[in-house]
């Protein structure tokens, strides 16, 4: 059965759609980290959709520096809400202010 690729499109904008909701509502930095994460996934689901409707491997090189980009930002951005939520353990996104010395 072959899936059309519309349906990974939709696939994308509802993931997209459900990060962005999650960044926006959420306080908590260690959920709206995990739905930054969960956009950058949509992304790469419609670089990999496009890239297989156009023939062309370019989509899927844009996934794979994307997923540098993502690991990249997993090291710096846990280590921040780590040493954020170290100090003070009920933290939320207001509480950035708290790593200045």
């Amino acid at each position: 059965m072959d899936v059309d690729a519309t349906w990974y499109l939709v696939l994308s904008a509802l993931l997209f759609t459900i990060g962005g909701a999650g960044v926006l509502v959420r306080r908590n930095p260690l959920v709206m980290f995990m739905c930054v994460e969960l956009m950058l996934n949509a992304v790469n689901i419609s670089f990999v959709t496009f890239a297989r409707m156009l023939n062309d491997t370019g989509g899927q090189v844009v996934v794979f520096f994307v997923l540098v980009v993502a690991a990249a930002e997993v090291v710096v951005g846990l280590g921040i809400i780590v040493a954020i939520l170290r100090r003070q353990p009920g933290a939320d996104a207001d509480d950035i202010s708290l790593l200045r010395g």
